[in-house]
């Protein structure tokens, strides 16, 4: 076994080692499974096949993301969106938005701040909020969780089970402990004590190293950068989808890549019940097919409803694994938060995502709904403070200048659930270009509370009363719709083919060889971060793949 740490093992003397990828498809071959996409669905499942010697082909709409000191720059990552893709979506008054995606190999998981939760048991039944209902999947907690503790061992999950009394029963402790709380945190876990409270070690996917004690801390580059929450990591230490999976599985060689890959539209034989054809657009506009016995679509839950779409045919008029008409409907991207709260004391915090708080997670005594759950962000800084200036002109006392603001900065993360209402869809019009139509109140007030939930404890965790700043620049500059880091929902799984388009296996009903498994499948997304169940759900259906091919 390769004894190079994992961080350094495609990273020899500043430079990245080059993957083997397809560069001559002119002879098109046939392969045993495709797979559109190399993020957490995708990418997880690449890694699930790669072992069995089946052949595999991974296409990737992008390249591979430069490394460059651009990549921990407040200014490029956020205020300019450099790495965002150069496109613009349609809301449903037909104005455009730049959308938060990001086409490279390992998708968004390049950019999350890898917090990555297991849905609750609750998630998985019917649960009743204030702005409707959140519907049951039809499978339960305990189906998924043996592939909970595989995704969390295979992207390097820190945390603790049990510190949490709300979450499910485990099968198995995170392999890897805790991320320690800095002191400043530390004393806000202690504060939440105080109030009777049950803060937790946030669940991360991170790669870092133990101390003489055998605690988990990060390394003195990553404790120096604070580069998380929306930033691609400098040094690889972040457990993404490109380093945990892709670059192992391309070791294997059954399993090929290609780059600068922009699957068009998927074609079927004239029966419409199996997909023949992959049509790729290379970066010169030409057209390749690609077939296999099994094609996955794995680009994210707009993507993959709008390839579905621009699908259609004479045996699929409304779209492939369409005849529910579900497909690009049910859009969720959660109703989040981004909060920055002004410690009295300094708060000298480098890695700071390392709490979270689910107390109200299910309801609380003054509401018999859902609230959500509280977590830390990565700590901001001057630069991303200066960006927030005007919108927070005259919100902060005169002896707190904004340059002071970042050395007593607290960072909050709220989410709450968004339910799936059938009219919050993926459309495309007559030039294929995507609509998403979106009603961003949707079940918000949950939400609210639990923001006035946390501007009520400011006293008493040690920060400034008055002063919980909305931290926009997080969500794209103020622009909600934009935030599509949480998708899920447009291509749902079910037990009834008129009300869903997979099966329980995440298999479209209407075709026998084409699967989805990026977060499109899910009923309801929870209030927690929707990644660590789609990693799981991937291994778990790459099980089920194994038994079909073999």
């Amino acid at each position: 076994m390769d004894s190079t740490p994992r961080s350094d093992r495609f990273w020899r003397d500043g430079r990245a080692a080059t993957p083997r990828t397809v560069v001559d498809v002119g002879d098109s071959p046939h392969y045993d499974v495709i797979i559109i996409g190399t993020g957490a669905g995708g990418g997880t499942l690449a890694h699930r096949l790669a072992p069995s010697g089946k052949r595999v082909l991974l296409l990737e709409r992008g390249g591979y993301l430069p490394r460059e000191r651009d990549n921990w720059d407040s200014t490029a990552v956020f205020v300019k969106g450099k790495y965002r893709a150069p496109e613009f979506w349609f809301d449903k008054h037909g104005e455009a938005f730049p959308p938060e995606v990001n086409y490279y190999v390992g998708g968004n998981t390049k950019f999350y701040g890898a917090a990555l939760f297991r849905l609750r048991p609750e998630d998985f039944g019917e649960l009743r909020h204030h702005g409707g209902i959140s519907p049951a999947w039809p499978l339960r907690y305990e189906d998924l969780e043996p592939y909970y503790t595989q995704a969390e061992h295979l992207y390097l999950v820190h945390g603790r089970h049990g510190e949490d009394p709300g979450e499910g029963p485990v099968s198995a402790q995170y392999a890897y402990p805790p991320v320690e709380h800095e002191p400043r945190i530390q004393q806000l876990s202690d504060d939440l004590e105080k109030k009777g409270l049950h803060p937790f070690h946030l669940p991360i996917g991170v790669d870092l190293v133990q101390d003489a004690d055998g605690r988990a801390v990060p390394s003195s580059v990553c404790i120096r950068c604070n580069r998380v929450d929306g930033f691609p990591c400098l040094v690889r230490g972040k457990a993404d989808a490109q380093v945990i999976c892709v670059e192992p599985a391309l070791e294997h060689p059954n399993v090929e890549l290609l780059t600068q890959a922009h699957v068009v539209r998927l074609e079927t034989d004239a029966t419409g019940r199996s997909v023949t054809a992959v049509v790729v657009r290379g970066a010169d506009g030409a057209e390749t097919r690609f077939s296999a016995d099994i094609v996955v679509v794995s680009c994210g839950a707009v993507n993959s409803a709008a390839l579905l779409l621009a699908s259609a045919n004479d045996r699929h008029p409304r779209g492939l694994a369409n005849s529910s008409d579900v497909v690009g409907r049910h859009y969720m991207r959660h109703n989040n938060l981004a909060l920055m709260a002004v410690s009295k004391e300094p708060n000298d915090t480098q890695f700071q995502k390392t709490l979270a708080l689910h107390d109200w997670y299910l309801g609380a005594d003054d509401w018999d709904h859902p609230l959500g759950g509280i977590q830390m962000l990565g700590k901001s800084d001057a630069e991303q403070i200066h960006g927030e200036a005007p919108r927070w002109a005259g919100a902060v006392t005169p002896d707190m200048p904004f340059e002071v603001l970042a050395h007593h900065a607290v960072d909050f993360w709220l989410c709450g659930e968004d339910l799936p209402m059938p009219d919050n869809r993926v459309t495309l019009d007559g030039d294929g270009a995507i609509h998403l139509a979106l009603d961003e109140k949707n079940n918000t007030e949950g939400l609210e509370r639990l923001r006035h939930k946390l501007q009520g404890m400011l006293g008493h965790l040690g920060m400034h009363e008055h002063h919980l700043l909305p931290h926009s620049i997080y969500l794209h500059k103020g622009m909600p719709i934009g935030a599509t880091a949480h998708q899920a929902g447009t291509v749902r799984f079910g037990t009834d083919p008129a009300a869903s388009a997979l099966d329980i296996h995440c298999k479209a009903h209407d075709l026998d060889n084409l699967y989805v498994v990026d977060t499109s499948f899910f009923p309801s997304i929870g209030a927690v971060n929707p990644s660590l169940t789609a990693i799981a759900n991937a291994l778990r259906v790459g099980d089920h793949l194994l038994a079909r091919l073999n």
